[in-house]
């Protein structure tokens, strides 16, 4: 997920699906498109751990997300802390959950690019384009 839409998940955003787990569908905050994810298991129990917060009933939003600002000093922290060269952002994590987690894995690009919320497939095609850089 981009930041913006992190931030602005609510519980109406999550929809049990036709496999009877629990599946996150929301439109991207940049493109408006529709996008529907399956939550992994581990993402699910970090949720759960939000749902019922008491800053969600104030707010009515899932996550503590404070400005993208902080949280890229939270995630710096971390690569620091775990001695991670790589500059690190929101942004980075998606796109290295895309290209390391899903097409290094041998999920589809259509299935990577439909739950990035790409509009375009060529958007999503660059994403590979640093995988085949990697493997030369």
């Amino acid at each position: 997920m981009s930041y913006v839409d992190a931030k602005e998940l609510t519980k109406d955003y999550l929809i049990r699906g036709i496999d009877n787990r629990i599946w996150l569908f929301t439109k991207r905050e940049k493109t408006q498109e529709l996008v529907k994810i399956p939550l992994l298991p581990k993402t699910w129990e970090i949720l759960e751990k939000y749902l019922d917060s008491p800053e969600n009933a104030i707010n009515g939003k899932i996550l503590p997300i404070c400005s993208n600002q902080k949280t890229n000093e939270y995630i710096r922290e971390i690569a620091e802390f775990y001695s991670i060269r790589k500059h690190l952002t929101f942004h980075v994590a998606r796109h290295t959950f895309a290209t390391t987690v899903m097409l290094t894995n041998g999920v589809p690009i259509e299935t990577v690019s439909k739950l990035l919320g790409h509009t375009k497939l060529s958007t999503t095609q660059i994403y590979a384009r640093v995988i085949d850089t990697k493997i030369s």
